[in-house]
């Protein structure tokens, strides 16, 4: 496994699977590890503001045997009160590692460019490998090995990019419905179906909802105006008319399909109350396991590797 993790494609199936087994191993006993970052300590250099990452980080390295300190928007403002690559290695002296939340994916490649200590991304406008990863345990979790479709209906973000990577490497097939003007960035896409060939996989990309969630196993959505896209509002609304994960839409997948969404949730725009606390939504225990599989990842960048 490489040093840093800033997108999923850092991973081979072998180490996301390794991450899976570790995750599972943490989520039955919580602090069965917690010695293992004893004295160790993360920065969590947050340009964004943050409920899981933020709280999922800090319990997992306190759980670990470790500390977390949290640099907020107003402290260390990378690359406004100091550059990214002097705060990198300043930090990389004081830690044991590093995760940034960021607007532009380039701050999270620049960190991890110059600093001596590991570097994971807890989301950037281009990436959001820790959800992504934890989002693939969650189906492990209810499917295991048996090949599921997984439908996502929404904005072309972050989010998308890294289940698109994800589902590519571990060989799962997966439908984007996504407006025209939103479509998943080409070059991700592009790297995604590449792997897909390789592992026998499907990568569909559609406009039309009703379509890509037709037998659909999970359906999957995000927010259609996400954090410094609040300019795009109007625009946006207007772009999605069609894509809410309604009762309606839902009726086109198999009978039981899992609902899934990351989390915040715009309840009313991209998904309706009734559907995202229906019997058939996991979100919350999604959320739940953005703790472990982040505790995971904590091990085997900060420790010693052999867990």
């Amino acid at each position: 496994m490489k040093k840093d993790l800033i997108s999923v494609k850092d991973l081979t199936k072998g180490e996301i699977l390794g991450l899976f087994r570790t995750a599972k191993a943490l989520k039955s006993k919580p602090l069965s590890k917690k010695s293992h970052l004893k004295y160790k300590s993360l920065a969590l250099v947050f340009q964004k503001p943050s409920n899981r990452t933020r709280v999922s980080f800090e319990v997992g390295m306190a759980q670990l045997g470790g500390q977390a300190i949290y640099l907020g928007p107003n402290e260390v403002r990378i690359g406004e009160r100091e550059s990214v690559k002097d705060a990198a290695m300043v930090l990389s002296r004081y830690v044991d590692g590093i995760i940034t939340r960021t607007f532009g994916h380039e701050d999270a490649v620049t960190m991890a460019e110059f600093s001596s200590v590991p570097v994971i991304n807890g989301l950037s406008n281009l990436s959001h490998p820790c959800q992504g990863l934890s989002d693939l345990f969650t189906i492990n979790e209810y499917f295991g090995n048996r090949r599921v479709k997984i439908s996502f209906v929404g904005d072309g973000n972050n989010v998308l990019h890294s289940l698109l990577l994800g589902c590519s490497i571990l060989g799962r097939d997966i439908c984007a419905a996504t407006p025209e003007k939103c479509q998943p960035n080409a070059d991700i896409l592009k790297e995604a179906r590449r792997i897909a060939a390789a592992n026998k996989s499907r990568i569909e990309l559609t406009d039309e909802p009703e379509k890509c969630v037709k037998s659909a196993d999970v359906i999957y959505t995000d927010v259609w105006v996400s954090m410094g896209c609040e300019s795009e509002r109007a625009d946006r609304l207007n772009a999605f008319k069609g894509f809410q994960v309604n009762r309606e839409l839902v009726s086109h997948a198999k009978k039981g399909v899992l609902i899934m969404h990351c989390l915040p949730a715009h309840r009313g725009e991209e998904i309706t109350d009734d559907i995202l606390d229906s019997k058939n939504s996991i979100v919350y225990e999604q959320a739940e396991n953005r703790l472990h599989v982040q505790k995971a990842i904590l091990l085997k960048l900060l420790g010693t590797g052999k867990h």
